[in-house]
């Protein structure tokens, strides 16, 4: 136990900060908790923190709460030691401290992405770039140019032309051997899909085919057009192709286990879409579990969609579930504790805190300010006059005598939304955060060196109150 860590908090969580410390067990470090005179922890900010700490005493490291705004380093340098944020919920410094030990680096991965752009065929060009920058900002490594049967595509070439020249790299899908011939004389990196029948498109072009067997359950012809293509020293990659379920689903998935077992070192796609499209089901789950099978199978790269608005976020889940997967399989770990990013609708501990724990902090409020907080036993609203708890915010805006408060009660009925919405499905709500969805919403890029500004409620009510 070399670290002697000053913890920094306020009156309401002090508390509460002593009950966690000493649950850890076996104590990893020695402490001393500093209450520095603020009611909630989390609007610390560094100038506080200078202004109200005076030293740091025999401490070698001080924690502060992870909601602190302000610029670490420069605390760092102010007292000599290391100053760092813990995280946003007290209750999780046990398991912050405990991650501490382990590595978790995201920044890799060995599964490349082709993102399909399905309906290519009927967008103009510049659609096309559009579309596949935005998948290549979520990783995509390689833009599917999807061709619709019996469907001209006369801007092929110039479409690949141009993908070419901002970079990416592309593949060309198609059902019809000649609009695979001209993809491939385009420039086309890679060609999906060539059977044993059409593999003379490969002796024509450079790109690397996609082999697919001529019928789902014909491994064998898959096996002969490998052998074939293997003989003549040629790359490529085999896809025994996953069918949906209950339509195959099991015995393909036994497929991908012989192909990888009869050619150990072969390259082999999967394509997911036919899981994530056609299963009304959350996409983060499927694509978390696909990549768990592709990761133990050695499998190189995934064909995705996003087709079906439940699946607007499958490139992205990709990305998150393929650098997940690598990081555990290097650590010989369970994916867990490596990222929040798939656990789009629910959460590991959604509940931090029980009724009785809020309590405890309501009875020491003595202001006219509403907190909210959520537990297991639904949404908690109290202030210096009372505390209440209901499941369903109509119940509770009658006691809060909003009534001549526009401003402050639009504010509250955000929050009390956002605090019913994730005490029904098991997401932990923050007062004054959005609730955190993973890869499912775009996040705010958020500088936690910078100082909230007034939102627009406060600046509502500071307009009126200089009003008046």
């Amino acid at each position: 136990m070399s670290d002697h860590i000053l913890f920094l908090t306020g009156k309401l969580a002090e508390k509460s900060l002593h009950r966690v410390l000493e649950s850890i067990c076996p104590p990893l470090f020695t402490y001393d908790v500093l209450n520095i005179g603020l009611n909630v922890a989390g609007l610390m900010t560094g100038d506080l923190v200078m202004r109200r700490v005076a030293n740091s005493g025999n401490a070698s490291k001080i924690l502060v709460p992870g909601r602190c705004r302000g610029d670490m380093q420069a605390l760092t340098k102010h007292y000599g030691i290391p100053v760092e944020r813990g995280p946003e919920e007290l209750k999780d410094l046990p398991e912050f401290f405990g991650k501490k030990k382990k590595r978790r680096d995201l920044s890799q991965y060995d599964v490349k992405i082709f993102a399909e752009i399905v309906d290519a065929t009927q967008l103009d060009v510049p659609a096309i770039l559009q579309r596949a920058q935005r998948y290549r900002r979520d990783g995509a490594n390689v833009i599917d140019l999807g061709c619709l049967p019996d469907t001209p595509f006369p801007h092929l070439e110039e479409s690949i032309r141009a993908l070419k020249q901002l970079g990416h790299r592309v593949s060309v899908d198609s059902v019809d051997p000649q609009e695979l011939l001209r993809g491939g004389q385009a420039g086309a990196d890679y060609l999906l899909s060539l059977k044993e029948e059409t593999l003379w498109v490969a002796d024509e072009v450079s790109s690397i085919p996609i082999l697919i067997p001529n019928q789902p359950s014909d491994i064998d012809s898959l096996y002969r057009a490998i052998d074939s293509l293997a003989k003549k020293n040629r790359p490529f990659i085999a896809d025994p192709i996953l069918d949906p379920i209950h339509f195959g689903f099991t015995d393909s998935i036994i497929r991908y286990h012989a192909l990888r077992e009869r050619y150990p070192k072969i390259e082999i796609m999967m394509g997911v879409g036919n899981l994530t499209e056609l299963t009304d089901a959350d996409t983060s789950g499927i694509n978390v579990l696909l990549m768990g099978i592709i990761s133990e199978l050695g499998i190189d790269s995934i064909l995705t969609t996003e087709v079906s608005p439940h699946a607007r976020r499958a490139v992205r889940e990709a990305d998150a579930a393929r650098r997940i997967m690598f990081a555990a399989r290097e650590d010989m770990s369970l994916p867990k504790d490596y990222s929040a990013a798939l656990m789009t609708t629910h959460e590991r501990k959604p509940f931090p805190d029980s009724e009785a724990e809020i309590r405890d902090i309501a009875n020491a409020v003595k202001d006219p300010s509403f907190r909210v907080q959520v537990s297991e036993n639904g949404i908690h609203i109290y202030n210096r006059d009372g505390f209440y708890t209901a499941d369903d915010p109509f119940k509770l805006f009658p006691q809060l005598k909003m009534e001549n408060d526009g401003s402050h009660a639009f504010y509250l009925g955000v929050e009390l939304a956002r605090a019913q919405i994730a005490w029904q499905i098991g997401k932990r709500y923050t007062q004054d955060q959005e609730l955190n969805w993973g890869v499912a919403v775009e996040k705010k890029q958020l500088d936690q060196s910078a100082y909230h500004s007034m939102g627009a409620t406060p600046q509502a009510a500071k307009k009126k109150k200089s009003d008046e």
